[in-house]
């Protein structure tokens, strides 16, 4: 039964992804290796983050990626793009929802850390930092990750940093 749980909550958050922005996943692939579903990583430092906070005010429940904030069985979460790409699923070792990677901050590039969505403060400041073990349900696409970030690397140099690891992991 758990397993069934688990594969219509990866349907859902797919369709979801899907749906917001505008079925263009499907048609991004990538040549990049991808980490095979079941893949454990252990030792991922994790933060939170909530839509309040002053770096995150202006973009209000909006992610990186378009998508509404989320967070319930399916949740939002930040990374590098170039180390956790853009659509990743992810579930957290002992907990029941499954993670998304909908987006990104400029403190996470160049690093294995993950920001968790919380949608309160209180929340946000409860997880602190914590160091998990994820277990990937579906990795997600570097050139969609690309895709996303390029037009926005004039803006900002985390981003830049983000396309050229990008560039050369689709290159590939």
């Amino acid at each position: 039964m758990r397993s069934l749980t688990l594969s219509c909550l990866l349907f859902l958050a797919t369709l979801n992804l899907q749906a917001e922005d505008g079925g263009k996943a499907a048609l991004v692939r990538s040549s990049a290796p991808i980490v095979p579903a079941g893949t454990v990583i252990s030792g991922i430092r994790t933060t939170a983050y909530t839509h309040s906070e002053a770096d995150h005010i202006r973009y209000g429940q909006r992610t990186a990626a378009g998508t509404t904030l989320r967070h319930g069985e399916i949740r939002s979460a930040a990374a590098d793009w170039s180390v956790f790409p853009v659509g990743t699923i992810f579930q957290i070792t002992g907990q029941s929802c499954l993670y998304v990677v909908d987006d990104y901050g400029s403190a996470l590039v160049g690093t294995r850390t993950i920001d968790l969505y919380q949608p309160t403060p209180t929340a946000m400041h409860s997880w602190g930092t914590r160091t998990v073990s994820i277990r990937i349900v579906r990795w997600g696409s570097y050139a969609r990750s690309l895709a996303i970030l390029k037009p926005r690397a004039p803006k900002a140099s985390h981003v830049r940093e983000m396309v050229s690891r990008l560039a050369v992991r689709v290159a590939a």
